[in-house]
């Protein structure tokens, strides 16, 4: 009887993949934060950008020709360049628990980072100046555990907006979410932070969640179908998006099989985001595969279950955003806008 891939029931998470923690931390000072997933034990790494306009830290040593073939953590962040620091705390922290590529003159930590575009999102009274920086990383590695992560409005997500074609004043709330995906002896698990410029989708009805809001603010416009009808916006500069995540296996591959896997994440992107991948995004997708399980692995199947993985973990940022009041203007959630 052939495997039929099943959807872990209470959504899940990538620490469903063994050997992977996330912490989150999210500023006091202004709505922005990061999120780590550490691999103590290392991860087979790789990355796949497909955004125009990525804001990321070493992703040049995850190419397969290269030489180290394991990270020990991911960091994703809000706070444009700025929040590129905070990968600086994550290294500090691993460095003090003897964790790293070893060297002969001690262990250097290897930690991958993408950022994404929030410094708009201010909510009356806080500081835009405030952008996650080493102490950031660092408290998200204190932070970091087995439990599932908290969704919505924290950590990389925390300041994450989405459907921003026609102007910040329409938009809606974006986030970070959760997802997983077993079948056999694998699991697959994505953390995906949501700051897209264009609008996220329901993959299963093609239902809009979120996006841009027609002029009156009431109601979903359709960004994609806007577009096609020949209507234009206030265009965003490139850049100020931008959905960064993490898809993760317990499966044994190699940097080239791991490649493969974040670039098959990058297809539940554009099931659920719509227009994905634009010249107004910095789309950035890592894979991390633990080799906890042995088994030879199915790569067909797992590319399969990392896109569906990706897809999912998308919505669930969605679904978990709250709404807030900026010094813009109101930003709703999709539970708001569909209240």
């Amino acid at each position: 009887m052939a495997s039929q891939m099943i959807v872990n029931s209470e959504q899940g998470s990538i620490v469903d993949v063994p050997g992977l923690q996330v912490g989150h931390f999210t500023l006091s000072q202004r709505l922005t934060g990061c999120s780590v997933v550490l691999a103590p034990d290392g991860a087979v790494g790789a990355v796949d950008v497909r955004g125009a306009a990525p804001g990321t830290r070493e992703t040049d040593l995850l190419d397969p020709a290269n030489l180290v073939d394991k990270v020990h953590a991911v960091l994703l962040s809000g706070g444009s360049a700025f929040g590129l620091d905070a990968a600086s705390g994550v290294v500090r922290w691993l460095d003090e628990h003897g964790i790293g590529f070893e060297t002969g003159y001690g262990r250097v930590p290897i930690v991958p980072a993408a950022v994404l575009f929030d410094l708009p999102v201010v909510r009356p009274g806080e500081d835009p100046k405030a952008r996650p920086g080493p102490d950031a990383g660092y408290a998200a590695c204190e932070a970091a555990s087995r439990k599932t992560p908290d969704a919505g409005n924290v950590g990389a997500g925390a300041g994450a907006c989405v459907g921003k074609l026609f102007g910040l004043d329409r938009c809606m709330k974006g986030g970070i979410g959760n997802a997983s995906v077993r079948v056999g002896p694998w699991v697959v698990g994505a953390l995906v932070a949501c700051n897209a410029v264009g609008d996220v989708i329901d993959p299963a009805t093609g239902q809009v969640l979120a996006g841009a809001r027609t002029a009156d603010g009431l109601s979903l416009l359709d960004t994609q179908r806007a577009l096609l009808k020949g209507e234009r916006g206030h265009r965003p500069l490139p850049g100020t998006n931008t959905t960064i995540g993490v898809v993760a296996t317990n499966a044994t591959l190699t940097k080239a099989q791991a490649k493969r896997l974040a670039m098959s994440a990058h297809d539940g992107l554009a099931r659920s985001i719509r227009p994905a991948h634009t010249t107004l995004d910095g789309d950035t997708l890592f894979a991390m595969a633990t080799g906890t399980e042995s088994s030879q692995a199915d790569l067909m199947l797992l590319t399969a279950m990392a896109a569906e993985a990706t897809a999912l973990a998308t919505v669930d940022a969605i679904r978990h955003a709250q709404s807030i009041q900026s010094v813009t203007g109101p930003v709703p959630a999709a539970n708001h806008l569909a209240a």
